[in-house]
């Protein structure tokens, strides 16, 4: 159990780039470890190898930075995502599907093996959900759709094990990160839209994983303030 003022030792999904990095970085300065798991290496933090949107993978990855750090897991930040824009029709169903599985299917697979180690140090979970998991947009159904259901899933998880752990959802808005590079123009962020750094969003990650057992920081939306997916 972390005293209110320690990081630990903190899983992370999709810690070599974008939010997942950041959030590595802030947990190691705030003297925790990062555990990345991520299909890129991340340089500079213990991690393994895998793609979450298989579950065998995401269990085998957990369970392999959990024995490396004795069994002394206190927290897990799943950032991993990815997403797929256009018209439902048009998407096709493969790749549709995928962006369920590593958003919403990925991220429970990543909790169920942690949670064993989080029982036993009542450490934290924070997911990832987005503003658009609270707000449906048109081109948007498999993000949408994946995040209304990390949002409902962390909801009953926070509920379900209530005294035992620590769960937070997480819902970011815009960020400055890769995400948007490989979308179709009329899918990225305007040139002059204002996006947080990802750092400041890591700040609160940190503040979420080091609150003191029982006191419990449910959700955070952190955007922009001029955000346009919110409220």
């Amino acid at each position: 159990m972390t005293d209110g003022t320690t990081v630990g030792n903190i899983v992370i999904t999709g810690g070599a780039s974008g939010l997942g990095a950041a959030v590595a970085r802030a947990v190691e300065k705030a003297g925790g470890t990062p555990l990345v798991i991520d299909r890129q290496d991340p340089g500079e933090f213990p991690w393994e190898q895998a793609d979450i949107a298989d579950p065998d993978e995401a269990t085998r990855a957990v369970h392999a930075l959990t024995e490396r750090v004795g069994g002394e897991l206190h927290g897990v930040f799943t950032a991993a995502g990815t997403d797929r824009c256009g018209r439902f029709e048009d998407v096709p169903a493969a790749e549709w599907e995928r962006v369920v599985r590593v958003n919403l299917f990925g991220t429970a697979a990543v909790v169920r093996a942690a949670l064993p180690a989080l029982r036993r140090t009542r450490g934290r979970v924070v997911t990832v959900a987005s503003t658009l998991g609270l707000r449906a947009l048109p081109d948007a159904t498999a993000y949408c759709a994946s995040k209304f259901g990390v949002v409902g899933f962390t909801r009953a998880l926070a509920a379900e094990t209530a005294g035992e752990i620590g769960v937070t959802l997480l819902v970011p808005g815009g960020m400055h990160t890769a995400f948007f590079d490989d979308r179709p123009a009329q899918y990225r962020p305007a040139p002059d839209a204002r996006l947080n750094r990802p750092e400041d969003v890591a700040a609160t990650v940190v503040f979420a994983l080091t609150q003191p057992a029982g006191c419990e920081i449910r959700e955070l939306v952190v955007c922009p303030s001029t955000e346009t997916s919110w409220p």
